[in-house]
């Protein structure tokens, strides 16, 4: 009887150990697939002028708009609606909406294909040029990937020294942050709609008095701002990262 339970205990540990390979080989084929498939995507981002029949000084070459930059990357996916880029992080990635099926991207990458690791997508009723409020959401990957690197504007330096950009089809647009705290998913600082300029400000008051940092930041009714979330990865299923931007500056 004692070498039957531990025929049936090895095998119980025997499958234990099989499923956790499993996961583990898993965890890293999503994970090279989703590093390969963003690497195929900024591949196909313009960074030099299409060659000319007049020889030209390269210092005099125009420079490429927005659209000659990322046309490519909306020809191959048309839910492309920005390329987000924080310097001195890890986030560097294109960013997706589907106004039709709220959270397409959770769980899907730029193919439209199944991962765990997704693509930054921006809120369905939202838009990045018009919106008060813009949410954008991403992963906290335990890799460093994705919103990952959002914690870094927990220091207070890399908080007062770094801006956030978005480029789309029409233009560049420059934000910078004046909020970053910990929350959780009710605490309503994903707000895109609001009564009035009053309202607006309020909340965005509101936002810099939760902030871990305060730059006194000053707003108007007719200011605009990002907030990218992402979650905390602690052991509740509702704990948030919060970073709120205002933008700052818009080049076409």
């Amino acid at each position: 009887m004692k070498s039957k339970y531990l025929m049936i205990g090895a095998a119980v540990c025997a499958a234990l150990f099989l499923f956790s390979g499993i996961m583990l080989w898993r965890q890293y084929a999503d994970e090279k697939q989703s590093a390969e498939a963003f690497e195929q995507v900024a591949a196909l981002v313009e960074t030099e002028p299409a060659p000319t029949d007049t020889p030209q000084e390269t210092e005099l070459l125009p420079e490429l708009t927005a659209f000659e930059k990322y046309r490519a990357v909306q020809e191959q996916n048309s839910d492309f609606v920005g390329w987000l880029s924080i310097p001195g992080t890890n986030i560097d990635y294109p960013v997706m909406q589907t106004v039709d099926e709220p959270n397409f991207y959770l769980k899907r990458g730029f193919d439209k294909q199944y991962s765990d690791y997704g693509v930054p997508y921006v809120q369905e009723n939202c838009d990045l040029a018009l919106s008060d409020n813009c949410v954008i959401y991403g992963h906290h990957m335990n890799n460093g990937t994705m919103f990952n690197n959002v914690t870094k504007f927990l220091d207070e330096d890399f908080f007062n020294s770094t801006n956030i950009t978005i480029y789309t089809l029409d233009g560049i647009y420059t934000y910078e942050p004046f909020a970053i705290f910990e929350t959780i998913s009710t605490f309503q600082y994903f707000r895109m709609r609001f009564q009035d300029d009053a309202d607006f400000v309020s909340f965005c008051e509101k936002m810099q008095e939760q902030s871990l940092y305060n730059k006194n930041m000053k707003f108007t009714g007719s200011d605009h701002i990002i907030t990218l979330s992402t979650c905390t990865n602690s052991f509740t299923s509702t704990g948030r990262y919060a970073l709120h931007a205002k933008l700052i500056k818009v080049e076409k």
